[in-house]
């Protein structure tokens, strides 16, 4: 049973933990039982799993599983909380690799792009969400959020791996060439006299927000064939940007189920 933390694979592990070592090492953290199971059941590649005593005897099925697809160390319950960034973990984490971006389908009719995304709870929100309204593909800028963040990883409640995600170098010139595949830009201002309800979102469409306290950029605005407003109560300046993305992703699902 591995308790040091001064051993190769823990400082290995707690590398993960910042952007600077997941870039270096080609690699993210997995933390949990529920993250693990859905990274073997989209057979993502795993380096490494860790788990204590108890949670392989709570979990013998999927342990098995596991160490069929990594190579697997036993730690104790201490050095699993420090391996760990989250306050409780539940017994288990796992080394996984990077992949190329996972761009989304030739065949994509409802994606979404968000510019300089901040906060990792919102990105993961977007994600699940995202992937809850059936929407093919999410593109980011460079600048935003670390999308393999762990807090990313656990706020999406494993839609992650299932979510095409693809960071734009030049989200500008990415838009326009959905343009240019058929596609409308519909982006979110808060100045728009068009509300949601009103936008035709059945057509094949990216919808574009912009960042928690700026917003869209003018540039990126610019590109947008049409901007939408959310109504909001007087008073009210404006909504949390993973509120606002689940608003305009279920009001295209409504759309083109109706």
């Amino acid at each position: 049973m591995l308790t040091s933390r001064q051993n190769p694979l823990t400082k290995q592990i707690r590398q993960l933990h910042q952007a600077k070592g997941r870039r270096q090492m080609g690699a993210f953290l997995l933390e949990g039982t529920h993250l693990l199971q859905e990274a073997i059941a989209t057979n993502w590649p795993l380096l490494q799993v860790c788990a204590t005593p108890a949670w392989q005897n709570q979990h013998p099925q999927l342990w098995q599983q596991a160490i069929q697809a990594a190579p697997e160390q036993t730690v104790s319950d201490d050095l699993l909380a420090y391996l760990c960034t989250t306050v409780n973990p539940d017994g288990v984490v796992a080394i996984a690799a990077r992949q190329p971006q996972r761009q989304p389908p030739t065949s994509a009719s409802l994606l979404i792009a968000v510019e300089t995304l901040q906060d990792p709870g919102n990105l993961g929100t977007i994600i699940r969400t995202a992937a809850a309204a059936g929407a093919d593909g999410l593109w980011l800028t460079a600048d935003g959020v670390d999308p393999d963040h762990p807090k990313v990883l656990r706020a999406s409640a494993g839609q992650w791996f299932r979510l095409p995600i693809a960071i734009a170098t030049d989200l500008g010139q990415t838009l326009r060439s959905w343009q240019q595949q058929g596609y409308q830009i519909v982006s979110t201002l808060p100045r728009a006299t068009t509300t949601l309800w009103q936008a035709d979102l059945t057509r094949p469409t990216v919808l574009l927000l912009g960042n928690e306290g700026a917003g869209l950029s003018p540039d990126l605005a610019a590109i947008a064939d049409s901007a939408v407003t959310i109504p909001q109560a007087a008073g009210v300046e404006s909504l949390n940007v993973a509120i606002a993305a689940a608003l305009l992703l279920y009001e295209a699902r409504r759309q083109r189920q109706s």
